[in-house]
C-alpha cells in the first residue's frame, strides 16, 4: 500500500507542468555551467562550478528515479530509447573521471546532457521523431541531389580545371565549390571568375542553384512537414481518442433500449 501511494505520488508529480519546466530550467542551468568552464575563470569559481556540477547530476538522478518509480510497468520503462538515454547519460555523470585519463570524455557526455530538453519537451521529441521517420523518402531525395551534385561537378572540373585549380582541380574539389555555390556563399565570385572564359557559364550556376537549392531543398522541406502534420495528428489520436464504430453503435443501441423502456 505503501509503495502505492508512493508510487501515485511520483507519477502526480512527473505529470506536473511545473516539475516539467524546473527540470527543463536545470538542463538549461548545466548548459550554462558547462559553457563556463571553457573560459579562463578563478579556482574559487572553478571549484564552485564542480560543486554545482555534482549537484545538477544528482537532481538528474533523482528526476531518473521518479520517472522509473512513476511507471506502472518498469519493464516499459526501459523500451523507450529516450529513457534509456537519459540513464545512460546519467550513469556516466555518477563517474568520477575529472582527474583521469577518462576526463575529456566524461566532460563530452556532460555536453550531451542539453540533449535531454528533447526527452523532456514532448513537442521536441514530435520534431525529432518527424525528422528520423522522414529519414527513408529523403533518401531518394539525397541520392538524386547527390546525382545532380556529380554531374555538374565531373562538368565543372572538365571545364574550368584550367580557369582555377584550386575550385575545380578535381570531382571531389568540385562537389565543395558546388556546395559553397549552393549554400550561396559568395558563389558570384566563382560565376564571374569562370565567366571571363566562358561568357555562358551563367547558364550552369544558375540551372544548379535552380535545381538543388530551389527545387530539391523544398521538396526536402514538404517531406519532412507532411511526416510532422502526420506525427501531430497521431499523437492527437493517443491523446483524445475518438470512439470506434463498434463502440458508436454500441452507445446508440443502448439510448434505443432506454428510450423503449421509458415508453
Amino acid at each position: 500500500m505503501l509503495l502505492e501511494n508512493l508510487q501515485n505520488q511520483f507519477l502526480r508529480l512527473k505529470d506536473k507542468r511545473s516539475f516539467e519546466l524546473f527540470v527543463v530550467g536545470v538542463i538549461i542551468f548545466s548548459a550554462l555551467v558547462i559553457g563556463a568552464k571553457t573560459y579562463e575563470i578563478p579556482p574559487l569559481a572553478l571549484m564552485i562550478i564542480a560543486w554545482l556540477d555534482v549537484a545538477i547530476t544528482i537532481f538528474f538522478l533523482a528526476e531518473v528515479s521518479i520517472r522509473f518509480f512513476a511507471e506502472q510497468d518498469k519493464k516499459q520503462f526501459f523500451k523507450s530509447g529516450w529513457n534509456l538515454f537519459d540513464s545512460f547519460i546519467v550513469i556516466i555523470s555518477l563517474v568520477p573521471i575529472e582527474d583521469s585519463e577518462m576526463a575529456l570524455l566524461g566532460r563530452l557526455v556532460r555536453i550531451f546532457r542539453v540533449l535531454r530538453m528533447i526527452s523532456v519537451i514532448p513537442e521536441l521529441r514530435l520534431l525529432l521523431n518527424s525528422l528520423l521517420k522522414a529519414l527513408p523518402q529523403l533518401g531518394y531525395v539525397i541520392l538524386l541531389m547527390f546525382i545532380i551534385f556529380y554531374i555538374y561537378a565531373a562538368f565543372g572540373a572538365i571545364m574550368f580545371s584550367k580557369i582555377n585549380p584550386v575550385l575545380w582541380g578535381d570531382i571531389s574539389i568540385s562537389m565543395l565549390t558546388l556546395f559553397r555555390v549552393m549554400t550561396f556563399e559568395d558563389w558570384t565570385d566563382v560565376m564571374y571568375e569562370t565567366m571571363e572564359v566562358y561568357t555562358l557559364s551563367w547558364i550552369y550556376f544558375l540551372s544548379f542553384i535552380f535545381l538543388t537549392t530551389f527545387a530539391f531543398l523544398n521538396m526536402v522541406i514538404g517531406i519532412v512537414v507532411g511526416v510532422m502534420e502526420n506525427e501531430h495528428r497521431i499523437m492527437e489520436q493517443e491523446l483524445h481518442p475518438q470512439p470506434s464504430l463498434a463502440e458508436l453503435k454500441q452507445e446508440l443501441d443502448e439510448i434505443k433500449a432506454l428510450l423503449k423502456q421509458k415508453n
